[in-house]
């Protein structure tokens, strides 16, 4: 009896989480299956019946397939931009020896501290034809006119890069903090040089928070929404945005349902492959 209580200890401590998976993850992720195989109708949300048309309309129409490789294309671009500028900063914080800590933290964090409607609506200042950026620039002589950063997926990127920065500099400091110091002093006594330490020491070792940081930003970035509304206007549509539009402006339910699930499913496609590869790469160092 005693030993049939303990084996239930670990269903009895997973089961609060896995009724809310089941709850708020699941069952909306079904009705959303559900909701798009329905037949499209005007005036309801949908017809009675049940068709696969919603995905041939979205397969068969370019303008549709071209906002899915826009918004990976801005999604890999944000993650890339991310990982090269966030990994500095966490190899910056990570040392054990680094002055004003703590206020660097307070730096690395304070993106998340205002509401991502408020930073949108601040790029919209700093992007514009008459914003700060390009008035500076022209006052200096460095253009004759302005740049284009609003309204293209320039702006849209330089906006979600300063959104999801820190959610890759928080996997990567944890990772490369549990690196041992000693393991760099041996590789160098070994005649590593510093290139060599970082390559085949630092990178195989952080390779845990390069792969959570990538997944994170990636996920964030082609699921953004408020960003690329601001930012691109109805110049730059992504996925996000027209799912919304199809939800609310125009009331199609079963299209606009089909439109997430097949972003879903592109987007987790593409986790997978990365999580294997660098996985792979990752043994073979």
């Amino acid at each position: 009896m005693i030993r049939r209580t303990r084996s239930a200890y670990p269903l009895l401590l997973i089961a609060p989480s896995a009724l809310l998976l089941g709850l708020f993850l699941v069952l909306p992720y079904l009705n959303i299956v559900l909701m798009s195989l329905r037949n499209p109708a005007n005036g309801s949300p949908y017809a009675p019946g049940f068709t696969v048309g919603n995905y041939l309309r979205l397969a068969t129409d370019t303008f549709y397939m071209q906002q899915v490789a826009n918004t990976l294309l801005i999604g890999l671009v944000t993650t890339l931009a991310c990982l090269i500028l966030g990994f500095p900063v966490a190899w910056q914080l990570s040392r054990e020896k680094m002055r004003f800590r703590g206020l660097a933290y307070g730096l690395v964090l304070s993106p998340l501290l205002v509401g991502i409607v408020i930073r949108s609506y601040g790029w919209t200042i700093l992007l514009g034809n008459n914003g700060i950026i390009n008035k500076t620039l022209m006052n200096l002589g460095l253009i004759d006119r302005p740049v284009g950063l609003m309204y293209n997926a320039l702006g849209i990127v330089i906006a979600l890069v300063h959104v999801f920065l820190p959610f890759m500099i928080l996997p990567l400091m944890s990772a490369l903090q549990g690196i041992d110091p000693s393991l760099k002093s041996a590789a160098r006594s070994l005649g590593a040089g510093k290139l060599t330490v970082f390559r085949r020491v630092i990178l195989p070792l952080a390779m845990p928070g390069i792969q959570a940081g990538c997944i994170l930003v990636f996920v964030l970035s082609l699921s953004a929404y408020v960003t690329p509304a601001l930012i691109g206007g109805l110049r730059v549509k992504t996925m996000a945005v027209s799912v919304v539009d199809a939800l609310i402006d125009t009331f199609q339910w079963p299209f606009g349902s089909a439109m997430a699930l097949t972003l879903s499913l592109t987007g987790a496609v593409i986790v997978v492959i990365f999580a294997r590869l660098t996985r792979m790469k990752w043994k073979m160092s």
